[in-house]
């Protein structure tokens, strides 16, 4: 078995531990969601979710659900889907649901279906898929998409990141891109129930704890810097 490889038996108990959790958190966080979804139906443009094609398992596109916090067609608006701090295309509840990242939240519906798993690399558009290393694409597509990984964690302040470069797409394709694939193929290299449960348990408390450097303190051998993608081993 190559390193970082999951057997089948761990594999389906990520997948059942997948629907047992999504499907417990949408019970516990009704009493949010409603009053978030009759709130964006009454600001903003009025719409509730955004549809958004990612690269998924195998390399195959999927809708990705989340919360509206952009313009309609923010996609073909200055970054494109590259988005800054301050970026004056989030609507009025946007910046708090970005912020606290509610926004992702109807991707728990993603993983009922299966297009993803509550951990795993964060799904791509086709642009910034195509920003990574090609050794980090051809790992990152043979695992589902997460709802939260090692590179959410990492990147929580990303828009941050980007909104104080001159040139935020260059700076994404040239040194976060080529980083995130680093992180990306330390998770496939790295993933497992052990890893799956502590990456929950960290992405809850830095919800409560942005600042939080926990996640470094647990994985003692993350890359820590911005050097060009190693080679990585795929499941």
């Amino acid at each position: 078995m190559k390193l970082g490889s999951s057997s089948t038996g761990e594999c389906e108990l990520q997948r059942l531990a997948d629907i047992f959790l999504t499907a417990l958190a949408l019970l516990l966080l009704s009493p949010l969601l409603i009053p978030i979804v009759i709130l964006l139906r009454i600001t903003g443009e009025g719409h509730v979710f955004y549809f958004q094609e990612r690269i998924g398992k195998g390399g195959k596109p999927f809708k990705l659900y989340k919360f509206a916090t952009m313009l309609k067609d923010s996609p073909n608006i200055g970054t494109g889907t590259i988005t800054v701090k301050g970026d004056p295309r989030i609507l009025p509840m946007g910046h708090f649901l970005r912020k606290t990242k509610v926004n992702e939240l109807p991707q728990l519906i993603n993983i009922i279906i299966g297009d993803m798993s509550i951990v795993g690399p964060r799904p791509q558009t086709r642009r910034c898929f195509n920003a990574f290393p090609e050794n980090a694409k051809k790992a990152i597509i043979t695992v589902r998409p997460g709802l939260s990984g090692i590179g959410s964690i990492v990147f929580r302040n990303e828009e941050e990141l980007l909104s104080g470069q001159k040139d935020p797409v260059a700076y994404y394709d040239t040194v976060l891109a080529p980083y995130k694939g680093n992180l990306e193929c330390w998770y496939i290299e790295n993933q497992g129930m052990k890893s799956y449960l502590l990456i929950i348990l960290i992405t809850a408390w830095v919800v409560v704890s942005p600042d939080s450097k926990v996640v470094w303190s647990a994985f003692k051998n993350l890359p820590n810097d911005l050097p060009p993608s190693k080679d990585c081993v795929s499941s």
